[in-house]
């Protein structure tokens, strides 16, 4: 699969994603991607935190992308009503009691009718674990959107049938590749006008390169959208037009029984156009190959209209049988014991990770892919959200952390497992699923946990390159406290990100870096909201910024030669340099002209410290 594929969407439509590092291919068959086990994976059960095969086998998790407003937190719920976690799903734009969405929980996302944070939502469902990221649509929040499928095995791409292709859409996509995950895609609101499916297929052909295969397909669409046909059993699901906020009713006629079939339809021409559509399909389309789907060469391709509820199930069904389990994940280890000087040797020699750790590892092994604080408004807690890559978390374990001096553990005394903002104890917890943890302020995006005398790091979840920048100051120095436990706490959940001036120790202006507007905003209303502090926000006059991986060195050579006039020179969390640019035209310059600053629109964390 692409790490990265800039020919087929043009890097003008892709923003700070079109600058991100490729991410290590992982190399692994179809059939232990898939579903089942292998003869070398039974020989690697020997330690006490390995997890049960039977446990991997049956998790599947599935990360929600989309541009705004194609129905994506509808989806979640709708998906989540018919996997029996809901009695009543909520929708983002309905009124009074349907409007509380388990998604979305916090007061600007139920306020603006977006979401605008990823969250977590687990269930069982037909003997199988379900775990669900519902992502943020809006751009702004891009960087939750890829640290939630950093932790994702499986992708669906919703698009609005009237629409097809949108450009957040094809960010996100691109997204998916450099992750290397199998796609599906869902074209929902068939309940309106729409585009004829033969023209959505054509666009993401085109556009992607990506193949798609009618697992069902549509008959008619607007008001006269009558259901789907099951292409994999040739069985019509006929929906009727009940209660939103239940299970659709659904009336299932085999095409063998034509005359039944073309009674329910009740319109000669749409009957006639499913008949010529059937025959084109068979004739024309290739057939579902599961490996080339796991390769992303393939996408299973569904219809329906979550908001009516017409074909979740079937998507949610099929997915169960269709989407691979937990996949490993390529790390990095080093020996325990030889000391923060060893373990970075090791890194200087090969800096690329080159071991791969599979969920039947015999020790524990998770990446924290996300924070959060005031969950709980009432306790101010603060919790990091978990991964779990290999073997099993068993409440009380002690676990090592890749940025802590060697020897060092943690305990983790107890965990949760999360539905939206609801949170439930849980003793064990197994490969593929999402837990949260209390975060004593160690813990940080992209941090991985692990047992055993070997350190294991993950590679860091990448920072995109901010676009606007500005100063935050508190007005008011009474609230100095308040005011900082918020910045410290929503920095580290990464809603935006931090820069100061060089050698700066805590005590000079902070300057905020967004992708988008909107971080700005939600930052300033969460730390009225959460904190009860006001803030002012002073712009800057940058748009983008570069790090320099030559180091400081190399940023005062240019600075002294005159190469970086107009150009604000700051450090980032780890004191790293990073250039602030006014323009696109003067960052290209710097980075053609002075190689040996080794600019990069992106950045990673540190794997060990």
């Amino acid at each position: 699969m692409l790490a990265l594929s800039l020919c087929i969407c043009n890097q003008n439509h892709l923003g700070a994603l079109a600058f991100l590092p490729p991410v290590p291919a992982v190399t692994s068959s179809f059939t232990n991607r898939l579903h089942s086990t292998t003869a070398e994976e039974e020989e690697t059960i020997s330690s006490s935190f390995a997890a049960p095969l039977k446990e991997i086998d049956r998790r599947r998790n599935l990360a929600i992308i989309s541009h705004p407003d194609s129905g994506k937190t509808t989806m979640t719920e709708k998906l989540l009503l018919y996997g029996g976690a809901l009695q009543q799903a909520g929708a983002v734009r309905m009124k009074g009691e349907q409007r509380a969405t388990q998604s979305d929980f916090m007061e600007m996302e139920k306020e603006r009718g977006i979401s605008i944070s990823a969250t977590v939502m687990s269930f069982e469902y037909n003997d199988l674990c379900v775990n669900i990221l519902d992502t943020p649509g809006h751009q702004d929040f891009s960087e939750d959107t890829y640290r939630a499928l950093a932790a994702a095995d499986n992708a669906v791409m919703l698009l609005d049938a009237a629409k097809g292709l949108e450009p957040q859409t094809r960010k996100l996509f691109e997204v998916t590749r450099m992750r290397n995950l199998p796609l599906f895609t869902f074209v929902n609101k068939m309940d309106r006008p729409a585009l004829d499916p033969n023209e959505i297929m054509d666009q993401i052909e085109s556009e992607f390169g990506l193949e798609t295969y009618p697992i069902v397909w549509p008959i008619g669409d607007g008001a006269r959208f009558k259901g789907v046909l099951d292409r994999m059993e040739n069985v019509v699901h006929l929906f009727g037009k009940g209660d939103r906020k239940s299970k659709a009713e659904v009336e299932t006629v085999p095409m063998s029984d034509l005359e039944t079939l073309k009674a329910r339809i009740d319109d000669d021409e749409l009957f006639d156009k499913l008949l010529e559509d059937i025959e084109i399909l068979d004739e024309l389309i290739a057939p579902l190959d599961m490996e080339r789907v796991m390769a992303g060469d393939q996408s299973p391709l569904f219809f329906g209209s979550a908001m009516t509820n017409f074909g979740v199930q079937l998507f949610l069904d099929k997915f169960c049988s269709m989407g691979t389990r937990p996949s490993g994940r390529l790390a990095k280890l080093v020996e325990e014991g030889k000391g923060k000087k060893g373990a970075q040797s090791k890194l200087e020699e090969d800096d690329e990770p080159n071991e791969l750790v599979s969920p039947s590892f015999g020790e524990f092994t998770g990446f924290v892919f996300k924070t959060q604080a005031n969950l709980d408004p009432k306790h101010r807690d603060r919790l990091a959200y978990v991964r779990i890559v290999s073997g099993s978390f068993q409440k009380g374990m002690k676990v090592g952390h890749s940025r802590s001096k060697p020897g060092k553990r943690f305990n983790l005394s107890q965990a949760q497992t999360l539905f939206g903002s609801d949170r439930e104890s849980v003793e064990v917890a197994y490969p593929g699923d999402v837990i949260g943890i209390n975060n004593p302020g160690d813990f940080a995006i992209g941090d991985t946990l692990y047992t055993g005398n070997q350190k294991v790091a993950f590679p860091g979840i990448p920072s995109f390159s901010p676009e606007i920048f500005a100063y935050i100051r508190n007005p008011n120095p009474s609230s100095y406290k308040s005011f900082q436990k918020g910045i410290d706490q929503l920095l580290a959940e990464g809603a935006v990100q931090a820069l100061r001036q060089r050698n700066d120790d805590g005590g000079g202006p902070l300057i905020l870096a967004a992708v988008g507007q909107l971080q700005f905003e939600v930052v300033q209303a969460r730390l009225k909201g959460e904190y009860n502090v006001d803030s002012i926000l002073e712009p800057i006059g940058y748009t983008l910024a570069r790090w320099a991986e030559g180091g400081w060195d190399a940023v005062d050579k240019a600075d002294a030669d005159g190469k970086l006039f107009g150009i604000m020179i700051v450090q980032d969390r780890w004191r790293r340099p990073v250039l602030l640019f006014r323009n696109d035209w003067k960052a290209a310059s710097v980075t053609e002209e002075e190689k040996y600053l080794e600019l990069k629109p992106w950045s990673k964390p540190p794997m060990f410290e």
